[in-house]
C-alpha cells in the first residue's frame, strides 16, 4: 500500500497519543479515518485536530466510543462505520489502544492485572476478529498491531514488577508474527505489521491510571497513593515511607509529565515511523532509537537481559529512567 488517499481506516485508542497521530496524519494524506476511544471528548479534540485544515471534500472522519476488551463494544463499532462511512470494507487497521497497570501478581487485584491484559492483548485479538471480514473485502488492506519494547523485554526495572503489560504485548507479538502466513494462505491481499515502541511521549501514565480507577480523575485514591509509595520505597527513592500523601500526588504527577514530555520520541514521530513502514510492507516496525538498541542487546545477550548490570548499562546509554 503505497498510499492512504481515499483509503478507509480504523483507529483504536484515537483519543490521545499515537492514535491521535495516526489519525491526523492519514487524515493528511487523504485518508478516511474511524477512530474509538472511551473518552468522546479526547475524540472530539482530535477529530478537531484533523480537520483544522479543513478536509478535503468527501472525506470522513468518525469517532465511536468503545472499549475495545468488549467485543459486543467493537462490533457496534464496526456497524456505526459502516453506516456513518457508508462501506462494507476497510483498507487499514491500527490496534492501537492499550493502558499500563496491573504490574504484580502480588500487589494488586486481579481485576487491576486482567484488565490491563484485556484491553492491551484481547483490544488485539477482538479487532482483527471484528473487522477482519471488511478488510478481506478490499483490495488491498493491512493490520497494524501495536505491541512494545515489553513485547520482547518483559522489563521497566528491577525494582518494579510489569507482568500484565508485559505478557499482553508478548501476545500480540507472537499473534501478529503468526498471522503473517495465516493470511498469506488464505487472504494474500492484507498485510500485517507488529510496531514495537520504545519510549514514546503520550498519555498513558495518566489515561492508564483513568481506566484502570473509572473515576476519570487525576488524582491518586487512598489505594493508589499506598501502592506507589511502597514502589518509591523499593526503588530507594529516601524517605518516602515518611512522605505525606500530597507529595506522593506531586510525584505521579511529575511521572505523568515526564512520561509525555520528556520522551526521546514523541507520538508524530512515532506515527510516522508506524506509517512508512506501512507503506515499506515491513511486519517488524521498531519504533525509536532506544527501541533499536534494546532490541539488539536482547538478542545478543539473551541470557543476561534481566541482570542488574544490563539494566544499569542500557539506561545509561540510552538515558531511561527504569524502576
Amino acid at each position: 500500500m503505497k498510499n492512504f488517499a481515499g483509503k478507509i481506516a480504523v483507529v483504536t485508542g484515537g483519543g490521545t497519543g499515537m492514535g491521535r497521530e495516526l489519525a491526523r496524519q492519514l487524515v493528511a494524506e487523504g485518508c478516511n479515518v474511524a477512530m474509538c476511544d472511551v473518552s468522546e471528548a479526547a475524540m472530539a479534540e482530535t477529530r478537531r485536530l484533523c480537520e483544522a485544515e479543513k478536509l478535503p471534500q468527501g472525506l470522513r472522519v468518525t469517532t465511536h466510543v468503545a472499549d475495545v476488551s468488549i467485543e459486543d463494544h467493537l462490533t457496534r463499532f464496526r456497524d456505526e462505520l459502516g453506516e456513518q462511512q457508508m462501506t462494507d470494507r476497510i483498507h487499514l487497521l491500527f490496534n492501537n489502544a492499550g493502558i499500563g497497570g496491573g504490574g504484580s501478581l502480588f500487589t494488586n487485584t486481579r481485576e487491576q492485572w486482567e484488565r490491563t491484559f484485556n484491553i492491551c492483548w484481547g483490544g488485539v485479538y477482538l479487532g482483527v476478529r471484528t473487522f477482519l471480514p471488511m478488510l478481506v473485502k478490499a483490495d488491498e488492506a493491512h493490520i497494524v498491531n501495536t505491541a512494545s519494547v515489553n513485547g520482547f523485554w518483559a522489563s521497566i526495572g528491577m525494582n518494579q514488577a510489569h507482568t500484565a503489560y508485559s505478557s499482553a504485548k508478548f501476545a500480540v507479538k507472537g499473534f501478529t508474527e503468526a498471522l503473517i502466513n495465516d493470511l498469506r494462505l488464505h487472504a494474500p491481499h492484507v498485510k500485517c505489521s507488529v510496531v514495537m515502541p520504545g519510549h514514546v511521549g503520550t498519555s498513558i501514565v495518566s489515561n492508564s491510571r483513568k481506566v484502570q480507577s473509572a473515576d476519570g480523575s487525576e488524582r491518586l485514591n487512598s489505594d493508589e497513593v499506598a501502592l506507589t509509595r511502597k514502589r518509591m520505597v523499593a526503588a530507594g527513592v529516601p524517605d518516602a515511607d515518611k512522605m505525606a500523601d500530597e507529595d506522593i500526588q506531586a510525584a505521579f504527577a511529575e511521572r505523568a509529565r515526564s512520561f509525555l514530555e520528556d520522551a526521546p520520541t514523541t507520538a508524530a514521530e512515532a506515527a510516522r515511523t508506524i506509517l512508512d513502514g506501512v507503506k515499506a510492507e515491513r511486519w517488524r516496525i521498531l519504533v525509536g532509537e532506544d527501541a533499536k538498541r534494546l532490541d539488539e542487546r536482547v538478542r545478543a545477550t539473551p541470557e543476561q537481559a534481566y541482570d542488574r548490570a544490563f539494566y544499569e548499562s542500557f539506561t545509561q546509554e540510552v538515558g531511561w529512567r527504569l524502576g
